[in-house]
């Protein structure tokens, strides 16, 4: 990304991470191509660790594209920080509360611009006990519904070595990161449908299936099931059937 297009406080942001970056972390970056160069875009990590931020925002940037983060509003209240996170353009969300509309709005705005939106599904860390994808939220699928900006998945590991959510415990060492980025999801038999709870649920399944099979491809083993259907429930006509 040229510099000359970045305002002040982009630029401040960019000369605290990424050196930061390079120091902290040793890393393999693949299939950045597919990353789209231009034009609205979600992108959807997945999420191992509080760190992993900062590592998907340095691949993003380093791949030509400003990464604006959905995150908790919690973080636009810490000092400097927040005002910070402003000035850089990233989008606070209220779960739960009719601010979450303000966000949606502003996500829109993002994408109408030509911005890169990074939505983390998960909506926190993953409580996966080997760190693969947990159960998404809707609100990437809802996004994509309502504007029909591509969801591009991005898979990220190793961040977990720095801070890792199941010790809580953070390590200074030097850290070997991998990310990729996937192709489109293809969400086009759900295009035009209205925004139904069922019909958001597919889609989110659709993206997080996407996302963990991405992740497969820079981790060894074989991916897990996503999560375990609860058992269906079974009616009374159908037990006297």
């Amino acid at each position: 990304m040229a510099q000359r297009g970045l305002t002040f406080w982009q630029r401040f942001a960019v000369m605290l991470v990424v050196p930061t970056m390079t120091v902290w972390t040793k890393r393999t970056w693949l299939h950045r191509e597919k990353l789209p160069r231009s034009s609205g875009v979600i992108l959807v990590p997945n999420h191992v660790s509080h760190f992993d931020p900062l590592v998907v925002a340095h691949y993003v940037y380093k791949s030509g594209r400003w990464p604006r983060f959905l995150g908790k509003a919690s973080l636009w209240r810490v000092p400097i920080v927040g005002s910070l996170l402003v000035k850089t353009f990233q989008v606070p969300v209220e779960r739960g509360s009719v601010e979450a509309v303000k966000s949606l709005e502003a996500l829109v705005a993002a994408l109408a611009e030509g911005g890169a939106v990074v939505i983390y599904p998960e909506g926190t860390t993953t409580r996966e006990p080997d760190l693969w994808p947990m159960r998404g939220k809707t609100g990437a699928a809802r996004l994509a519904l309502l504007t029909g900006a591509p969801v591009v998945p991005i898979a990220n590991w190793g961040a977990q070595q720095v801070f890792d959510p199941r010790t809580n415990k953070l390590k200074l060492t030097r850290a070997h990161v991998t990310v990729t980025t996937g192709d489109p999801i293809d969400l086009s038999r759900w295009a035009g449908l209205e925004p139904s709870r069922p019909v958001l649920e597919e889609m989110t399944e659709k993206i997080m299936l996407g996302i963990r099979d991405l992740l497969g491809t820079i981790r060894d083993g074989e991916p897990p099931a996503l999560y375990v259907r609860p058992a269906r429930r079974v009616t009374n006509s159908e037990d006297a059937s």
